[in-house]
């Protein structure tokens, strides 16, 4: 009790003294009107003693990171950043406005984050001994302040209120937003969670927590070294961390502490000693939680590592993520993606047997708990050996006590388990590097005995006969349906599943009376709307010049051809209106506008999300070309149709240039559409156009988005760097493919991916249609499934 009395009052007295302790650091102050200059060896806002500064860091070449560092310790750790998912190029600027705000804009002026502290009574900012950052008013008070909004730490004296989280860095070296958070949540429940990965949305099953749903109310870190959570009284909870260095409270003084939720899921409470001149000292763990991060077990994500790994507890704390026997990582530099097969996988076409060409290896204490698809009791090993090794969906068992467990692909929450050391895991491999192919014949062969089984079976059945009577009066109520909208209308829509048909009046009060625009094109304007009456729902309404023959038809196109086309990659229709001369489409909104913004916009995006854009947009097109119920010619793809989410996820859009084909079509014969520079060589030829013009034009978008520069630079500083298509050919062939990413160290760090990419990009955009390949092996050869051969020279 006493103990707890002690806590409260200590952070009694850190609350009353916080106002005072920024006056009383005066000589630091800056005052409205201040800025600071991204730049190398730049200048930054120092606390009194000079332990943190504020200011541009630099991050690799060229590109800085509005941050706070630890500022007398050689690695200038940083322990917040604003806009940490984007990094801003030289020449940026960061200024404490005349009302009051904290704006961080680039070389052009366009702003990219500020504090929204506008005409608060703001009078000057000041970089604290704590390493917070304050917006101060006359007296002192803090108006807005760093230690509200965390990134990825927290420091002694700072406090994490109700609904506030720390978010891990996506990678080491990384500092966008991860996969972990260690989160108070509005209930008063301290957790740790990870996203479920690689979904786009936090698990709300937590691997670590406090059981205090209803009570917790605040976490502090406090200056004697430990962090707990309370209780809004003050009583301690739970604890943290607790500090084990000193019991006199030397620690604050003697060493810089900070608390890190690291980007594998550990939480960890780090010291650092203060006066120690060893330029090789580094920060040393004093506690960390999880106890054992590899304990993480969900129905939904990969777990502690990525799907088909396994997770082995490090000594400090760290999960070391490992690949069974058979499998390689899928990225080297990025263990927590997992691991694939090295190998092909076991065919499952009834005509072949391949059940010699495959071997089980053994491992012990080790398990993947979550993927079991069969379990069989009273067997012997031998039966589960040969169990697995004749089903083409195991790929691999778990053997122990008379026990078999089958499991399939892929794999998830794989741990080592010492009390799993009775217990033998066999791996389904391949006894060589023998690939397997099914013939033609073998898949008719299949094809038809498919259709002669689910005839008989219809045939069988007087249930047969009312579904042909139920059918036909569907068509027939279709079929006069479609009469009336002809009569009523020249260029009737087909009727689609799941649109909403909007009126002229709705989509007018919606948008304002079409007041804000977010786009135009050649034959349609785009405009900002609201749904009032579907919860104030964000809307991008199309609005086509009706006037065009051209125009009606493509609005024909796209109701009908978008309306049945379902991707989590391509933006979704929700309605149109069709509605005398006013032809109208209405889409989900993407709040994070195109990938042309967001790739030209001045700062350079992170190497993993150009190249996760890239692999979506690639896994969008696959389906518009061999997945969707009506093949679809995009024909128009560039960064301006290429639009990203709340999440940067890419949706392709744009579907008005489409050139649809029948079932029974593969190729057709237009006019030249799509934009220049991504146009294919065939348009100009008088050629049959088939789905490959899009694959031409995803190689250029792909080398715009390896390189983050246009695919035409009439300014470039070299005329050979003009035109990236051929820069980047002389590159490859050249062996300087650095040259294209100069400046950029994540994607130099990442040369595999960088070749493999450069190579994708110069098959696509051969002048010969047939040697490019489909958008299906474009994705096979970008996930890693196929190998990318040498392009032609």
């Amino acid at each position: 009790m006493a103990l707890q009395l002690s806590y409260l009052l200590s952070l009694l007295l850190l609350v009353l003294l916080l106002p005072y302790s920024t006056t009383a650091q005066t000589s630091n102050n800056q005052s409205l009107g201040s800025s600071l200059i991204a730049q190398e060896k730049g200048s930054y806002w120092a606390s009194p003693s000079g332990d943190f500064a504020f200011g541009f860091q630099l991050i690799g070449n060229g590109s800085y990171l509005l941050a706070i560092w630890f500022n007398k310790i050689p690695e200038k750790t940083i322990v917040w950043s604003a806009k940490r998912d984007t990094l801003v190029p030289t020449g940026s600027k960061v200024e404490l406005t005349k009302d009051g705000k904290l704006v961080l804009s680039d070389p052009t002026g366009t702003e990219i984050w500020n504090s929204e502290s506008g005409n608060l009574g703001v009078v000057y900012a000041a970089m604290l001994d704590t390493g917070n950052f304050v917006l101060a008013s006359q007296d002192g008070g803090h108006l807005w302040q760093s230690f509200d909004l965390p990134t990825d730490t927290l420091l002694p004296s700072q406090t994490m209120s109700l609904g506030r989280k720390l978010v891990a860095h996506y990678s080491e070296r990384n500092n966008s937003n991860g996969r972990f958070q260690f989160a108070l949540k509005t209930d008063g429940n301290l957790q740790l969670q990870t996203l479920a990965y690689p979904l786009d949305y936090w698990s709300n099953t937590a691997y670590w927590e406090s059981g205090t749903n209803g009570s917790g109310f605040q976490v502090v870190f406090n200056e004697s070294g430990s962090i707990y959570l309370t209780a809004k009284n003050g009583s301690i909870l739970t604890t943290v961390s607790s500090n084990s260095v000193s019991k006199d409270g030397s620690i604050f003084h003697d060493f810089y502490q900070r608390a890190v939720m690291e980007y594998d899921g550990v939480l960890i409470h780090y010291v650092y000693p203060k006066s120690s001149t060893n330029t090789s000292n580094v920060w040393s763990i004093l506690s960390f939680k999880p106890p054992n991060i590899c304990e993480i077990t969900e129905d939904i994500g990969s777990g502690a590592c990525g799907f088909n790994s396994y997770c082995e507890p490090g000594e400090d704390g760290r999960p070391n993520c490992k690949c069974p026997t058979g499998y390689t990582l899928i990225d080297p530099n990025d263990v927590m993606k997992g691991c694939r097969q090295n190998f092909l996988p076991q065919s499952c076409d009834e005509a072949s047997s391949e059940t010699d060409q495959f071997d089980l290896s053994e491992m012990v204490s080790v398990n993947w708990p979550f993927s079991d698809y069969g379990r069989y009791d009273g067997v012997t090993e031998d039966w589960c050996r040969k169990a697995c090794l004749g089903d083409c969906f195991c790929a691999m068992a778990v053997f122990g006590g008379g026990r078999c467990w089958k499991k399939k692909s892929p794999l998830s929450n794989g741990k080592k388990d010492p009390t799993e050391a009775a217990t033998k895991v066999l791996i389904k491999i391949r006894k060589d590097n023998s690939t397997f192919n099914p013939s033609g014949a073998d898949l008719k062969k299949k094809n038809h005995s498919i259709v002669r089984l689910i005839l008989s079976v219809l045939l069988g059945s007087s249930m047969f006969l009312n579904v042909l009577f139920l059918l036909a009066a569907f068509l027939l109520a279709f079929r006069f349906k479609y009469w009336k909208l002809k009569a009523r209308n020249p260029y009737p829509v087909t009727p689609v599943m799941n649109l909403r048909s909007y009126t002229y009046e709705e989509l007018i009060e919606a948008t304002n009376g079409f007041k804000e625009e977010l786009g135009r094109g050649a034959c349609a304007k785009v405009y900002k709307g609201v749904l009032e009456y579907e919860d104030r729902k964000l809307v991008a309404v199309k609005r086509l010049n009706t006037m065009e023959r051209e125009g009606d038809m493509e609005f024909n196109a796209e109701v009908s051809a978008i309306g049945r086309t379902n991707h989590r990659n391509l933006v979704q229709l929700l309605g149109f209106c069709n509605e005398g001369e006013h032809r109208l489409l209405v889409y989900e909104f993407m709040s994070n506008g195109s990938l042309a913004s967001f790739l030209f916009g001045g700062s350079r995006p992170y190497w993993h999300q150009r190249i996760q854009i890239a692999l979506e947009t690639a896994r969008g097109l696959f389906y518009l070309h061999e997945e969707c119920s009506t093949q679809i010619i995009h024909c128009d793809i560039k960064p301006q149709n290429i639009l990203l989410d709340d999440s940067f996820s890419a949706r392709i859009s744009d579907f008005g240039l489409a050139k649809l084909l029948k079932a029974d079509q593969t190729r057709t014969t237009t006019g030249i559409r799509g934009t220049k520079g991504y146009v294919a060589p065939e348009w100009f030829r008088n050629m049959p156009v088939t789905i490959k013009v899009d694959v031409y034009s995803f190689g250029i978008l792909l080398l715009e988005l390896i390189c983050c520069r246009k695919s035409f630079e009439a300014e470039a500083k070299d005329e050979d760097q003009m035109i990236l298509a051929n820069w980047a050919f002389d590159c490859y062939n050249n062996k300087k493919l650095d040259l294209l990413v100069e400046n950029d160290e994540e994607a130099i760090d990442d040369m595999k991916r960088l070749e493999k990419y450069v190579m994708v990009a110069i098959w696509c955009i051969q002048e010969d249609p047939s040697q490019r390949p489909t958008m299906k092996k474009v994705v096979q050869m970008m996930e890693g499934s196929t190998e990318v051969s040498v392009p032609p020279g």
